[in-house]
């Protein structure tokens, strides 16, 4: 369920971070939420994206599965990455002019994942390292508190979506195109439904860089100039995960290059790079067009930086045309390139206040729960300071 109507409250101004699977950048938005009866309402205030350096993308790269790695290696890692969060939070700060709170989720290392249950996730971005440098209380650890609660911790933009979107249109489906691809359903009278349906740009990305030497195919072209390899496709569509039921999540754990690398070889013939690209994108589309089907969605609102690939836009559009409508949530007052991160934004909001933020039906967990936990910036100066103690007595 989602939380309890709220009575009228004053505004609250939150940052909000998000650094996705594709761990290209830092998306950065502030928002000012205002609570109007059962209303929660969203002023953005703006947003920016801060792009990774060539080589945190790279120690980033080299920490995910499969590669090995060490504990020098995460806490080094962790700890560059606060120092990232903190100048984004910082930025996102000045676009608020004043900031009560920064939601900073981190940058996922792994979602680990056993015949289908989430048993655990890790988050890296040194939450102290943030609160330190905006000076207000950061949230983190998003994940985990929808993990001890027997759910997926993921995906938590549902909460968001269901919120957004108005069930009594017919079904509609929130669609994100990160380096995973999730989907949010909400339909008259059913239960809020989300998932992560399986890669968008994390084995397009993985292709460029094995490829092309880039870290993604600029708009989609050199996928556009080739062609659907069907033995590839057909290889790829078989991966066991697109026909597990949800609640159901997965993340670079899974889809990474070296998943690429034995698709590719198990072929036994070579494949153009251009025709590599195509299929790939072929993959997204399809089976995210599948997902909509099945759900039997009217409207599909998109949003992330698969957005911006023409080609597969393209493709997508023209796998739901006459049965559902692809458009964008900027439509909706909500920039497609920053709807994580306002997402991620409203959990704050719903954190701040002692509400749920997970949705039970999208995750499998037993129950709600208020997510993550918060580093503060110093001691409140609303709170009575007591004086210093100078000795400690035990009571028996």
């Amino acid at each position: 369920m989602l939380p309890d109507p709220l009575r009228r409250g004053p505004s609250l101004r939150i940052v909000g971070l998000m650094s996705g699977t594709s761990y290209d950048g830092v998306d950065v938005v502030a928002a000012e939420f205002t609570a109007d009866g059962d209303t929660l309402r969203l002023r953005p205030l703006g947003h920016r994206e801060l792009a990774y350096p060539d080589d945190l993308r790279a120690e980033i790269g080299a920490l995910l599965p499969p590669a090995a790695t060490t504990i020098e290696a995460v806490c080094r890692l962790d700890n560059r990455l606060g120092e990232v969060f903190a100048e984004a939070a910082a930025a996102g700060v000045e676009l608020a002019g004043a900031a009560d709170a920064v939601v900073s989720p981190g940058q996922t290392v792994f979602h680990w994942v056993e015949a289908g249950r989430v048993r655990g996730t890790l988050q890296l971005g040194a939450p102290a390292r943030v609160a330190a440098r905006v000076g207000v209380p950061v949230l983190h650890d998003l994940r985990s508190a929808d993990v001890a609660a027997g759910g997926q911790g993921a995906p938590l933009v549902p909460a968001f979506d269901a919120l957004l979107l108005d069930p009594a249109a017919g079904p509609r489906a929130a669609l994100n195109l990160g380096g995973i691809a999730n989907l949010t359903v909400v339909a008259p009278g059913a239960p809020v439904l989300g998932y992560d349906v399986g890669p968008a740009n994390a084995l397009l990305d993985a292709a460029a860089r094995r490829f092309l030497d880039r870290p993604c195919d600029v708009d989609g072209a050199r996928a556009a100039a080739g062609r659907v390899h069907e033995a590839l496709l057909a290889r790829l569509l078989a991966e066991p995960y697109y026909a597990a039921p949800p609640p159901k999540s997965t993340g670079k754990e899974l889809f990474h290059g070296g998943y690429l690398d034995a698709a590719l070889a198990a072929l036994g013939e070579p494949v153009a790079a251009d025709d590599v690209l195509a299929t790939l994108t072929e993959l997204t589309a399809r089976t995210v067009a599948d997902a909509c089907d099945r759900h039997r969605v009217t409207e599909v609102v998109a949003a992330g930086g698969g957005v911006r690939n023409p080609t597969l836009r393209a493709r997508l559009a023209a796998l739901g045309a006459g049965r559902w409508r692809l458009r964008t949530t900027d439509e909706l007052g909500v920039p497609a390139q920053a709807k994580e991160a306002y997402a991620f934004a409203l959990l704050g909001w719903l954190s701040w206040h002692g509400l749920p933020g997970a949705v039970p039906s999208v995750t499998g967990a037993s129950r709600a729960t208020v997510l993550g936990s918060w580093t503060p910036a110093g001691p409140s100066a609303a709170a009575p300071r007591p004086p210093a103690p100078r000795r400690l007595v035990v009571d028996a």
